[in-house]
């Protein structure tokens, strides 16, 4: 049987990766991240009621 590790345990393998792994870990949690966001019913709502108040004409530009 497989043993669960931690989260301080993961962490620390963490640590010990190479920072070119650990920039692939990072994007490869980054990708996962931003997959379930998207996915998610309130994303989807969010981003029609933008769509919508831009259809609208109800935008503020921000000058940098």
């Amino acid at each position: 049987m497989k043993a669960v590790k931690t989260l301080e345990q993961v962490e620390a393998d963490v640590r010990q990766l190479s920072p070119p792994q650990q920039q692939e870990l990072h994007e490869w949690l980054e990708n996962i991240l931003e997959a379930r966001l998207e996915l998610t019913d309130a994303f989807k709502a969010e981003n029609e009621a933008g769509k919508k108040e831009i259809a609208e004409g109800r935008v503020r530009i921000r000058n940098p």
